[in-house]
Order: structure tokens, then sequence, then C-alpha cells
């Protein structure tokens, strides 16, 4: 490590056991006995053990927040305006909310801890999202580090509702040196008609609680809970031309999207345009059926790139970053008139494709994405 690293590094360290130490003395120390959560002006309300975060006292009331990173405080999905007095924000909580929502007090759920009598605001929508039970009906690989997870829904017996887009937070049991439950949001891919199932895609991230217990240790016929659905990522209704772009498994909302609309012929006046980025062969899938997708939508253009493809790959397709196919085909190949950007994959792919449809005259406000946390 760089010698003017060593600092902060250290101190981060140490600020992280502290707060550990604190956390588990509050636990054990501390009984806050029975509280009440006020929600919405006395609509609802919920007696609740109290210590625990707000995020968790709500899920065990059935009410559950959006949350990518299953609580750790690193994703700033699950913001909730609290109209009680519960303290200054947190030095955990401020890098993920904005002047105006810290004004309004906007808070992390993960973070504010339930220890006496709360007053809360919460959107309606959320008293819609459900748990459900389901069972894992096949699971595929994809390539040799994405697999296909495909979940039949048991309970509850109507299944699931859902635009395509939006994601669900898969329950991840302990196992391992993994004590507690946690939860991780992934994108759905499958289409909105296919009621009874949970299709997501899951890339294997070394080290990674979730995408390691289902790349090494979840099995088909084992039971699996997942809540949802969550997110806004979601078509925009009018003319303007999409221009989708995604790599690896941020694949998952289009598939949803893109098969929904050559289902149900939603936005017809829309033309679509996606750009699938992969380094080479192996990391590329799902191209056939796209391609497929593409003589039967004639509206609908796919524009695999490849990075780096090797001679085995027989690649006769774009080559180069799929920012910069972007770029050209903005510039040479898109219809002109009003555009707007969808955008799945890693902050840094994501940054980059902003970076360049703006340079190209396309809107900030145009472009959606939904970034992995």
């Amino acid at each position: 490590m760089h010698p003017l690293l060593i600092g902060p590094a250290l101190t981060a360290g140490i600020a992280a056991a502290l707060a550990l130490v604190i956390a588990v003395a509050d636990r054990l120390l501390n009984d806050y006995g029975e509280v009440t959560i006020d929600v919405n002006g006395g609509k609802r309300r919920y007696t609740v053990k109290g210590g625990s975060p707000l995020l968790g006292a709500l899920a065990g009331e059935g009410v559950f927040l959006p949350s990518a990173c299953g609580g750790r405080g690193s994703c700033g999905a699950c913001k909730v305006r609290v109209l009680s007095d519960v303290g200054p924000h947190l030095p955990t909580e401020t890098p993920y909310l904005t002047p105006e929502e810290v004004s309004r007090n906007l808070r992390l759920g993960c973070q504010v801890k339930v220890k006496k009598d709360i007053a809360i605001e919460l959107p309606e929508y959320l008293f819609n999202i459900k748990k459900f039970r389901t069972t894992v009906e096949r699971i595929r690989d994809l390539t040799y580090d994405i697999k296909e997870l495909y979940l039949r829904i048991e309970e509850p017996a109507g299944g699931i509702s859902f635009e395509p887009g939006q994601y669900a937070q898969l329950v991840v049991p302990p196992y391992g040196d993994y004590k507690e439950s946690t939860q991780r949001a992934y994108s759905m891919s499958s289409r909105p008609s296919d009621s009874g199932h949970i299709e997501l895609l899951v890339r294997l991230v070394p080290g990674g609680i979730a995408t390691t217990w289902v790349h090494k240790h979840l099995k088909e016929g084992d039971a699996v809970e997942a809540v949802g659905p969550f997110g806004d990522f979601k078509v925009r209704p009018g003319p303007a031309t999409m221009v989708c772009v995604a790599g690896g498994s941020g694949m998952a909302p289009f598939k949803s999207i893109l098969y929904h609309i050559a289902e149900t012929g939603a936005h017809p006046d829309k033309e679509i345009w996606y750009f699938f980025g992969a380094r080479s062969g192996r990391d590329a899938f799902y191209l056939e059926e796209l391609a497929e997708l593409e003589r039967r939508l004639p509206r609908f253009h796919f524009v695999p790139a490849l990075s780096e493809p090797k001679p085995e790959d027989g690649w006769a397709g774009e080559t180069g970053i799929v920012t910069e196919v972007l770029a050209r085909y903005l510039k040479e190949r898109l219809p002109p008139g009003a555009r707007e950007g969808y955008l799945c994959g890693s902050p840094g792919m994501i940054d980059a494709c902003v970076k360049v449809m703006t340079a190209a005259g396309m809107a900030a406000e145009d472009i959606f994405f939904d970034k992995f946390a």
C-alpha cells in the first residue's frame, strides 16, 4: 500500500472496529422494550422490539424497503423520511443523501435504529411489495461466471406482478461462516406474463456472499425466498428512440423489457437499439436468441460487441469497447430526433456511457440507469 494511504486506511479500519464494538455493546447492554413505528400520520402503526435498524424492524412487519446491499449501508436505496427526532445524520448516511434530502430528514433505514417511538413517511407502493416463497426450478450456466436462476413461486398463489426493468431482492440464508441472513438485489430477466416465476442472472463476484451462495451452494429443488418488486427502471412513454447499453449480467432488465415489448406490442412508436458489450466469446450469451428477436421485431436492432475477441471465437461482429461502438453508432447509424438512454451495469460503465451520450447531444435527464451496488 502507498504510504500516503496507510493513515486513511488505518483510520477507516479503526472506525469500523469501533462501530462494531459499539453495536455489539448496544445490543448486549440496552433493552429498549417495545416501541411504536407510526407510518404516514397514523395510517399504519407497528409495535416492535426496540434496538433494531428501521429496515429490519419494518421487514419483520411485512413492510420491505428497497435494499440492494442487504442493509450494509453501501447502496443508499433504503431512504425513508423520518418525522421524529432520532438524532443527527450519521457519517454512514450522508454520502448517499443530497443536501435537499438531508434538509427533509431523509434517512437510511439500515442505519437508523428504532430505540424509541418513531414517526415516518413511506410511499404507498411499498405496501404492495411481498415476500415470495419459491423453489429453484432451474439453474443454467450462461457463461463461466454467470448463472441463470429460474425460481418457481409457491406462495403467494397469485405469483408476482411487476413492470419489466424492476428488480427483486434474493434472501440469502446463513451458510458457512455467514451466521446471519442477508439480501441482495438482482434485476428480473423474466417477462411479466410469466407471473409464476422469477428469473435472475447472477454473476459470480469473488468473495460475494450472495453470488458465492448461488454459484457454489444452491441446487435445483432448493427453497428460496425473494422480496419485490422494486425499482423504477422502466421504459418511458413517447416516441423517442431507445438507446440501451449493458454488459454481463446487466443483460437482465433488457431481456425482460425486450421480450415484453415483442410479446405485447408495447411502445409501438419506439425504435430500439441495444448495445451489449463483452470481452470475448466466453463472456457473451443470449446472442442467438436476441438475433432471432431482431428478425421478429423490425424496429429492434441488436449490436453485440467484443472488446478482445479471440481467434477461436470466429467473431464477425463489432469489435472494441462498447462505449466506442456506441459513440460511432450515435454519430453515424442511429436515426436523428429524440433519444433516450437506458443503461445497466457497473458504475464505471454507466458513467462512461453517460459521457458518450451527452457528448452526442442527449440530455442528462433523458438517460436512465440501473447501477450495480
